[in-house]
């Protein structure tokens, strides 16, 4: 029997009904639900993250600290019933206990090769979402930027809007994203000389040291935690005074510190933590201005576009 299926029809329906007493703000019926199905399915491991998110809403609701136990045992069984983590257990795990551990590859796979088809719809229309065109703006602001790269990679590139907003400005392109779909999305665009699937750390790992001129990360750094190895691996793959344009997200508290995992799923990143990562890389800030990058409830999600150099430079730039 799959882990991620119950191959039971009335657990599935049990846990149907879970679902629909949580999103209707019965976290209590929904917990009773849940472990009905659980009993007739040990290892659904979906209901045991729906579980999970009950116990927590009544934590909330009540502050009783037997069902924040509770949630977090039901999602540290969902993690163990599903080791890639494709439905997110460990991410509600983190936020509920403080952590910051990073999603996995096979959540955000699973994630967007569900979301791909409406992606852009959704992010453009729906939240505003204007991250290329912000990076764009910030690398055309640059006064002794290059006007054509030579190599340029766009890390987490989606359905290509970074790439189409970028292209004009570069000599080879190349993306790389974990989600197929998506993939499939930008490889129509046209604008790519090269796509790639797979994770940012074995992508940058596989390319050559000192070879891009360029490296951008529109709204992607939101799903890591400690953005140290990312850094490490973008100023390995950069050539002196090459650079490294991205986006993060603002803690929701003033002068908070470090990496906060937020209620919608992502990271905040301090810029404490932004510049120690980038120092420990070698990179040295160029800039940093707060940017609205999306909106999400009709307010703006507060940002930061960055523009790091890698250190060493020389003259003779392309």
């Amino acid at each position: 029997m799959s882990q991620l299926s119950s191959g039971d029809l009335l657990a599935d329906r049990r846990y149907v009904y879970a679902e629909a007493c949580l999103a209707e703000g019965d976290a209590a019926g929904a917990a009773e639900m849940a472990e009905q199905a659980i009993e007739r399915a040990p290892r659904y491991a979906p209901a045991w993250l729906l579980l999970g998110r009950a116990r927590e809403a009544l934590h909330a609701a009540t502050g009783a600290e037997d069902q924040r136990r509770a949630a977090l045992d039901a999602f540290e069984t969902a993690r163990g019933l599903d080791p890639e983590d494709r439905i997110g257990a460990g991410l509600h795990r983190a936020r509920l206990d403080g952590g910051a551990a990073g999603l996995s590859g096979a959540y955000v796979r699973a994630l967007f090769d569900g979301y791909a088809d409406r992606f852009e719809r959704h992010l453009v229309d729906g939240l505003g979402y204007c991250g290329p065109a912000l990076l764009r703006q910030a690398l055309d602001a640059l006064p002794d930027a290059p006007t054509r790269f030579e190599t340029v990679l766009d890390l987490g590139c989606g359905t290509g809007l970074m790439g189409a907003a970028i292209r004009d400005r570069a000599g080879h392109l190349a993306g790389v994203d974990l989600s197929p779909a998506m993939l499939r999305l930008a490889r129509a665009k046209s604008c790519y000389d090269r796509l790639a699937e797979g994770d940012l750390a074995a992508f940058l790992e596989a390319e050559p040291g000192a070879s891009a001129a360029l490296c951008l990360a529109a709204d992607v750094f939101i799903y890591l935690a400690d953005l140290g190895p990312v850094l490490a691996g973008i100023s390995r793959v950069l050539r002196p005074a090459g650079l490294a344009v991205f986006t993060v997200q603002s803690p929701d508290e003033a002068g908070a510190e470090g990496v906060r995992l937020g209620a919608d799923g992502r990271f905040a990143h301090a810029d404490a933590h932004v510049e120690a990562a980038a120092r420990g890389a070698g990179l040295a800030t160029a800039v940093r201005v707060p940017a609205a990058i999306r909106r999400e409830r009709g307010r703006d999600v507060p940002g930061r576009i960055i523009v790091l150099r890698k250190s060493e430079l020389c003259a003779d730039e392309h």
